[in-house]
């Protein structure tokens, strides 16, 4: 996965002016934006989603994301009222923003709400079967007999998407993790064998 991969599905209005502020930050510090998302839990809440380019985020690069992006968020002030500021990971049930997203999540079982009405309809759920040339394919679970079971969606005309939160998802996104994490931990070990005293 590139780190600098560009986001194919993204905010609109005020959260895309935030976005557009902390993304550089972000992205400087070694991490990837996934979403910037405004709501009025206590109060007002700016939430930032953030992972690394492999996928893992923890609780100590949560802290190092929001030490990055407060001062950046202080000197331009795009919210004009006191908020909260909460960064997080994408979570397991995460939201897929990249066509990798969807490349590395195919399998798993989504729910995709287009921007742009499709025969129709704008809300489809189903199995992810990743993206080709700017589209999305999504077995659906719905079809009749004389329909096909699968859909080819834009990438571009998509709203949100996200993945929906089954065991299988849970087992998937936990080996992921980990795998991550013993390559992270590899890495480091070879560059201390590998550093001149």
């Amino acid at each position: 996965m590139s780190a600098n991969e560009p986001r194919i599905i993204t905010e609109q209005g005020l959260e895309a002016r935030v976005a557009a502020i902390v993304e550089p930050v972000i992205e400087d510090l070694g991490y990837r934006l996934v979403r910037a998302k405004i709501s009025a839990a206590n109060g007002c809440t700016l939430q930032i989603m953030a992972e690394r380019p492999d996928g893992t985020m923890t609780v100590e690069d949560c802290e190092t994301v929001s030490r990055g992006v407060s001062p950046a968020l202080d000197v331009e002030d795009p919210i004009n009222r006191a908020y909260h500021l909460e960064v997080s990971s994408p979570g397991i049930d995460r939201p897929l923003v990249r066509t990798s997203d969807f490349d590395r999540w195919s399998g798993h079982d989504t729910k995709i709400e287009m921007a742009v009405l499709q025969d129709g309809r704008r809300r489809f759920r189903g199995v992810l079967l990743g993206a080709e040339n700017g589209m999305a394919k999504l077995k659906l679970p719905d079809t009749k007999p004389d329909e096909p079971d699968t859909v080819t969606l834009p990438l571009s005309e998509i709203g949100e998407a996200r993945l929906v939160l089954t065991d299988d998802l849970i087992t998937a996104a936990l080996k992921a993790e980990k795998a991550a994490l013993a390559a992270r931990d590899a890495d480091q070990q070879f560059e201390q064998d590998n550093t001149p005293n």
